[in-house]
C-alpha cells in the first residue's frame, strides 16, 4: 500500500506536466488545425534561454520568466515567419515545415551549446514529505502541481470569460465570420501560437530538473507522451487534455513502479490504441468536427 500511494503521488505530478504540454498542442490545433511537431524543440530552446538567464543572474525566477517569454516570442515568430505563409487548408506542408524546424532547432542548439546534459537545479527540495511512514509529494512536486494548475486555470479563464478569449475562439472556429466582425484573425492566431509555446516551455521547465538534465533532445519524450495524451483526450478538447494527462501520468507511474520503465511507453501506446478503437476522436472530442 505504501508503494502504491507513493506511485500515485508521483504520477499525479508527472500527469500535470503531461496535461500542460498536451494543452499546448490542443491550443495550436484549435487555432491553426496543425499538430506542431516542433513543439518539443521550441520548448527546449526556451529552456536553454531560462538556463542561461538563471546562470547569469543567479535567480531561478528570472530564468523562469525568461524561458516563458522566449517560448512565447518563438511561437509567435514561427507562426508569422513560417506557418502563415503556408496553404491554409492543406495540413501536409505544415507538418513538413514543423519537422524541418525540429531539425534546424535541435542542430542549432547542439552546435551552440553542445550535446551534453546540463544539470538544472529545481527551486525547491525534491525530498518527499513522509506522512505516516509513506513518502509522498516533495515540495518541488507541489510547486509543479500548483504551477501547472494555475496556468491551466488561467488559460481556461482567458478563453471562456474574457473578450480576448472570445476573439481567440472566434478566429479559430469561424475566421471568415470573425473578420467580418472586426477581429484581426492573423493577430489572434499568432497570439494562440505564443500562448501554446509558452505553456509548452513551462511544462519543459518543470520537467527537466527532474530528469538527467538539459540537452537539445531533453523534451522529446515529453512531446511523444503529450501527443498521445492530446489524442486520447481529443485534439479539440482542453478538458480532455487535462483528464488524459492525469490518467496517463498515473498509468506511467504505476507501470514503471510495478513492471519496468521500458514497459511504460507500451502502456501509453496500448491506452491510445484502445481509446481510438472506441472513440476515434478522443475521449472528450466534439460530436461534430468543425470545418474552419
Amino acid at each position: 500500500m505504501d508503494r502504491l500511494l507513493f506511485l500515485l503521488a508521483a504520477g499525479l505530478a508527472r500527469g500535470a506536466v503531461l496535461a500542460l504540454f498536451a494543452l499546448s498542442l490542443v491550443i495550436v490545433w484549435r487555432a491553426a488545425r496543425v499538430v506542431n511537431f516542433a513543439q518539443a524543440a521550441m520548448a527546449a530552446a526556451a529552456v536553454y534561454a531560462a538556463f542561461h538567464a538563471t546562470a547569469a543572474t543567479g535567480s531561478y525566477w528570472i530564468g523562469l520568466a525568461t524561458g516563458l517569454a522566449a517560448g512565447a516570442l518563438l511561437g509567435a515568430a514561427v507562426e508569422r515567419g513560417l506557418m502563415r505563409r503556408l496553404p491554409a487548408h492543406a495540413p501536409l506542408p505544415g507538418i513538413i515545415v514543423a519537422i524541418g524546424l525540429v531539425m534546424v532547432l535541435q542542430a542549432g542548439l547542439a552546435i551552440a551549446f553542445g550535446p551534453e546534459h546540463r544539470p538544472m537545479h529545481p527551486p525547491f527540495s525534491q525530498r518527499p514529505f513522509v506522512i505516516g511512514g509513506v513518502p509522498l509529494l516533495s515540495p518541488y512536486d507541489l510547486f509543479t502541481l500548483g504551477a501547472a494548475a494555475a496556468v491551466m486555470a488561467a488559460l481556461a479563464l482567458l478563453f471562456n470569460r474574457t473578450p480576448l478569449g472570445l476573439r481567440l475562439r472566434a478566429a479559430a472556429f469561424a475566421p471568415e465570420t470573425a473578420r467580418l466582425a472586426g477581429v484581426r484573425v492573423p493577430r489572434m492566431v499568432a497570439l494562440g501560437w505564443a500562448l501554446s509555446a509558452a505553456a509548452a516551455a513551462l511544462a519543459a521547465l518543470l520537467l527537466v530538473p527532474t530528469e538527467l538534465g538539459l540537452n537539445p533532445h531533453a523534451v522529446d519524450l515529453l512531446f511523444v507522451n503529450a501527443f498521445a495524451v492530446a489524442v486520447i483526450g481529443g485534439l479539440d478538447s482542453p478538458a480532455g487534455a487535462l483528464l488524459a494527462g492525469i490518467g496517463t501520468g498515473l498509468l506511467v507511474s504505476l507501470v514503471t513502479g510495478y513492471a519496468s520503465a521500458s514497459a511504460a511507453p507500451l502502456a501509453v501506446l496500448a491506452l491510445m490504441t484502445l481509446v481510438l478503437l472506441v472513440r476515434p476522436g478522443g475521449l472528450l472530442a466534439a460530436k461534430e468536427a468543425r470545418t474552419a
